[in-house]
């Protein structure tokens, strides 16, 4: 009689054993999700809104670390001028780190300064 409970006891704990390990499992997925895909897919949406929203006049800096001015936009690529000198190079939207400058910030800071 008592090897029949041990037993059904044991058997209870190995089944309770499997549902802890399922539920540890969907936690550790549901950790993953929140500290790593959720920020990364939310900084993906930002640079191609940054991206989308870029006008000429933008001073930007690109992933290779090259600062320029946006002269021109076509479908996905951004013609920069780097220099006085005039020296213009053409990049794609998706090589672009960062707007440094937008031209609305220029035009007010130029409006400020004539003031």
């Amino acid at each position: 009689m008592l090897n029949f409970f041990l037993d059904a006891t044991t058997g209870a704990t190995n089944s309770g054993s499997g549902l802890v390990s399922i539920i540890m499992l969907v936690v550790m997925f549901a950790v993953l999700y929140f500290l790593m895909i959720r920020p990364q897919k939310k900084q993906e949406k930002e640079a191609q809104n940054m991206r989308d929203n870029l006008s000429v006049g933008d001073e930007i800096t690109t992933i290779g670390g090259i600062i320029g001015e946006i002269v021109s936009i076509k479908d996905e690529t951004v013609t920069i001028e780097t220099s006085k000198a005039g020296t213009k190079i053409r990049f794609l939207k998706s090589a672009i780190r960062s707007v440094d400058v937008s031209a609305a910030d220029k035009k007010k800071a130029a409006e400020g300064k004539a003031e």
